[in-house]
């Protein structure tokens, strides 16, 4: 994924009311962005660390500018547009480099699905095989040196691992990708300590046939890319 143009820089100051944030530019003039994230960005927040944004041209928009990626205070890179995720993941999956999730004859996205009026991210298709859901997850929390997901209570990821144990129930194929937007995150693990029923939905899908993938991304202010995958601990 080439960002053209390349991300801009400034300096983070402070989030607040979820979606904004105040960034210092380096003529030492202050811009509100658009913060992309509903998730609590638990140690993704490091105020006077360099961060990134994009430009809409969008006239109608009222934050023309949008939160892209932060640095941590030990330097690593973050991704912090969790909307990003899905087409890393569609990216990856397309360029074979998610071995797991080749031989597929199309790609498609946000298609209905589900007893609990869901969406799948991405569903693949052939007509020799079972179709294969996939549900996307962005990881981004670190702590103590291991990554986990989620950052906040999820009652919507929730209900996902329900709809995706379902789907092997019918027969088909599903599958949860976590998309590491976080250059420091080498394993990823539930986080038990922040959601257990997650948690525990998490060890439940797995055990009914739900297949758990993470893989790590490259990030840079002009690129983006998944590179490879990383252990998932249940």
């Amino acid at each position: 994924m080439i960002f053209t143009p390349a991300f801009e820089q400034g300096k983070l100051l402070r989030r607040y009311k979820r979606f904004l944030a105040d960034v210092q530019l380096s003529d030492g003039s202050e811009i509100t962005i658009h913060c992309p994230n509903t998730g609590s960005m638990r140690n993704c927040l490091f105020p006077g660390e360099p961060v990134w944004f994009s430009t809409s041209d969008n006239p109608k928009r009222k934050y023309a500018h949008t939160w892209e990626q932060a640095a941590s205070d030990e330097g690593h890179i973050i991704g912090i547009n969790t909307g990003r995720a899905n087409a890393l993941a569609a990216e990856a999956i397309e360029a074979g480099v998610i071995s797991e999730l080749t031989g597929y004859d199309s790609l498609r996205r946000e298609v209905k699905y589900g007893s609990e009026n869901s969406r799948i991210d991405l569903l693949l298709e052939s007509e020799d095989k079972p179709a294969c859901y996939i549900e996307v997850k962005s990881c981004t929390l670190l702590e103590q040196g291991q990554g986990y997901f989620p950052d906040a209570v999820t009652t919507r990821g929730q209900k996902h691992l329900r709809e995706l144990m379902e789907m092997v129930k019918q027969g088909h194929r599903a599958v949860l990708l976590f998309v590491v937007q976080h250059t420091g995150i080498t394993t990823v693990a539930a986080a038990r300590h922040i959601d257990p029923e997650y948690a525990e939905l998490l060890t439940q899908a797995h055990q009914a046939g739900v297949e758990i993938l993470a893989y790590r991304c490259e990030l840079s202010p002009s690129a983006a890319k998944l590179i490879k995958s990383c252990p998932v601990k249940l």
